[in-house]
C-alpha cells in the first residue's frame, strides 16, 4: 500500500480510506470482517460522518460511529494504529447546513461518544455552509485542537475560494478536501485540459476554479468520495452497458497487471501527481482488498489519458 503525507503535516496515511457510511445495519461479524480486510490490506484510515446512519430504519445520526465502535472493540492500543475521520456540518430537519461553533463543538462530542474514543484524528467541514462566520469555525477549532479532542482539520466538498475564506479566521492547517471524483466524474481533472475550448462541457467551471491546481500549491489532500459511481446518477460505471468503451479498456488494463477491475479505477485516481486518497464505499471485505491494490500500480501515461478518453472526456 503506498502511503503519502497528510496535506501539510508529516503524517503517513494509505492512498485508501475504508468508508463506514453503510455499516449501519451490519452485522457484528460483517463489520469486523470488513475492518481486518481493510487493515490485512494495508488500509489504517477509516472514514465517518456524524450523518452516517440517519437514514437507516431504527437509525440516526452517529449510527454507523457507534456501530463501529460497538462491533470492533478496540484496544487503547489498536485505536492508537488507526486513524479515525469524522465529518461534521449536515443537518436534516430541516435538510441545510450548519458550522456554527455550538454545532461543530456539539457534533464532535457525540461522535467521540459513539466511537468510544478521547479523540479524532482528523475532522471535516462536510459542506459549505452559505452562512459560515469563519471566526466560528476557527473559534471551535482552536477549543477542539487545546482539549485535545480533534488533531488535524479538513473540509470536504469546498471550492478553493470557500477554503480562503476559512482562512481568514482559522490558523490550522486544512489538511484534506474531500470531494467526489472517479473516471467518470472527472470534471476536477478535465477542465484544467479543455479551458479556453469553445463548446467543450468539460471547459465549464464547476469547482469555483482550478481545485486539483489549488490543493497541489496549499499542500492540501484530496479524497476522492464515490470512486466507482457513473456520476451524479446512481450506479457505477464498473460493468456497465453505459460505458462500453470505457469498460473495454479497464478489463484489458486488468488482465495486464493482473489485478481486479477496481484497482484500475483506484489507480487511475491514485496515479495523479496530486497524491490523492480514495474513498470507498463498500461494505464487501473482498473489494477492500481488491481496491488496496490500485495504489501500487504505475499506469503509463497513455493508459491514464486513454481511459479518460474512454469516459467520455474530449481532449483538444
Amino acid at each position: 500500500m503506498k502511503n503519502i503525507n497528510l496535506g501539510k503535516t508529516v503524517q503517513q496515511v494509505p492512498n485508501v480510506i475504508a468508508g463506514m457510511m453503510r455499516i449501519g445495519d451490519k452485522s457484528d461479524a460483517e463489520i469486523r470482517a470488513l475492518y481486518d480486510s481493510a487493515r490485512t490490506a494495508g488500509v489504517t484510515y477509516f472514514d465517518h460522518a456524524d450523518l452516517y446512519g440517519f437514514n437507516f430504519p431504527n437509525g440516526g445520526y452517529h449510527l454507523c460511529e457507534r456501530r463501529f465502535a460497538e462491533a470492533l472493540n478496540l484496544s487503547s492500543s489498536e485505536r492508537e494504529q488507526i486513524i479515525l475521520q469524522s465529518k461534521t456540518g449536515i443537518v436534516d430537519d430541516p435538510w441545510g447546513y450548519d458550522q456554527s461553533y455550538e454545532h461543530i463543538i456539539a457534533s464532535v462530542d457525540r461522535s467521540l461518544t459513539a466511537l468510544n474514543t478521547d479523540y479524532l484524528d482528523v475532522l471535516l467541514l462536510h459542506r459549505p455552509d452559505a452562512l459560515v462566520e469563519p471566526e466560528e469555525v476557527a473559534r471551535a477549532f482552536d477549543e477542539l485542537e487545546a482539549t485535545g479532542k480533534v488533531r488535524a482539520f479538513g473540509v470536504s466538498n469546498h471550492t478553493p475560494r470557500q477554503i480562503e475564506l476559512l482562512k481568514t479566521a482559522v490558523t490550522q492547517p486544512i489538511v484534506a478536501n474531500q470531494v467526489q471524483l472517479s473516471i467518470t466524474h472527472s470534471s476536477l481533472i478535465a477542465q484544467g485540459l479543455t479551458s479556453n475550448t469553445a463548446g467543450a462541457d468539460d471547459a465549464i467551471v464547476r469547482d469555483g476554479g482550478g481545485l486539483v491546481d489549488y490543493v497541489r500549491i496549499n499542500n492540501i489532500t484530496l479524497q476522492a468520495w464515490s470512486p466507482f459511481q457513473s456520476g451524479t446518477e446512481a450506479g457505477v460505471f464498473l460493468g456497465s452497458p453505459e460505458y462500453p468503451d470505457l469498460n473495454a479498456a479497464i478489463d484489458r488494463m486488468a488482465q495486464e497487471y493482473d489485478v481486479d477491475a477496481t484497482a484500475i479505477a483506484v489507480a487511475w485516481i491514485t496515479r495523479h501527481p496530486a497524491n490523492m486518497q480514495v474513498v470507498l464505499g463498500t461494505t464487501t471485505p473482498a473489494r477492500v482488498t481488491s481496491a488496496a491494490q490500485g495504489p501500487d500500480i504505475q499506469l503509463t501515461r497513455g493508459q491514464w489519458y486513454e481511459l479518460l478518453i474512454a469516459a467520455g472526456h474530449q481532449l483538444p
